[in-house]
């Protein structure tokens, strides 16, 4: 089974009775199984994304290796995606790799900049048919090491998205609306009005990060209006490594390590199908 680009995937989540799709950060291969898991049990198509430094940790080859197989023999429509990089090297790799879609992060420059570079991505991007996710605005929070602090937070403007768009043509857009990256023991402020009318003015899929921490109701008023992909990485993480703590401080020397893993990969699994649900 080849692996489909966001566009692709989104088609088939739609064609389910999604009205979104949950975009989950792997930490680690461990935890594979229980993302397909998740998809079997919901019947969603699956949007897998790494972090720069998950891919170089577990290697460009192995995860496409071995995402593309898990896919083919579930049968579980699956997108690879790398997520917040700015390095256009880096995403080339991924590119040449196999990943299926990327995001370029250029939000830390001027908009002049991050549009010519996101234009730079996209010509990488579209001969093999790689969908491409820009950001516009600064989230807050913290993810793979890299941090954005409170007074540093910016908005997503309407004019500026617009403007993004028509100069780009990229793909979807992730957006500043107030979630925030790694929160999970607090709850988002959402500006829903902002989000609307972004949607109205680029009229694109328009991508919500820092999922983490999101209210069920304000995550599914987010997807009525206008959001088509959501990012969820904290939560899933902060649950394995809950389930590995007790596990690994009960288990003995000489026990298989998978008995330790399979009550966190059953806790992910837990996660991400309330998530999916979310997104009917």
């Amino acid at each position: 089974m080849k692996l489909y680009n966001f566009t692709e995937l989104l088609q088939v989540a739609k064609q389910r009775d999604f009205k979104a799709l949950g975009s989950f950060n792997l930490h680690c291969l461990e935890m594979l199984p229980a993302y397909f898991k998740a998809a079997e049990k919901t019947n969603s198509p699956l949007m897998i994304q790494i972090s720069t430094g998950t891919a170089k940790y577990l290697g460009h080859k192995l995860l496409v290796d071995a995402i593309r197989s898990l896919a083919e023999s579930k049968n579980v429509p699956t997108c690879l995606h790398l997520d917040h990089c700015s390095d256009l090297a880096a995403i080339q790799i991924a590119i040449e790799a196999g990943f299926s879609s990327v995001m370029y992060d250029g939000s830390h420059l001027d908009i002049e900049e991050n549009i010519a570079n996101t234009r730079r991505v996209i010509d990488m991007a579209r001969p093999l048919n790689v969908s491409v996710e820009a950001e516009l605005g600064a989230i807050g929070g913290s993810e793979d090491g890299k941090a954005v602090a409170q007074e540093d937070i910016s908005f997503t403007t309407v004019e500026d998205a617009k403007r993004f768009v028509d100069a780009t043509g990229v793909d979807m857009l992730a957006i500043s609306i107030g979630t925030v990256h790694g929160l999970y023991t607090g709850k988002a402020q959402i500006q829903h009005q902002r989000l609307a009318e972004i949607t109205e003015a680029t009229k694109i899929p328009l991508v919500l990060h820092g999922g983490t921490g999101v209210s069920d109701e304000d995550m599914r008023l987010a997807v009525r209006s206008g959001i088509d992909k959501v990012n969820v990485g904290t939560e899933m993480n902060v649950q394995w490594v809950n389930q590995c703590k007790q596990t690994f401080e009960k288990g003995k020397v000489n026990d298989s390590v998978r008995n330790f893993l399979v009550p966190a990969n059953d806790a992910v699994t837990d996660v991400l199908v309330e998530k999916i649900q979310l997104f009917r």
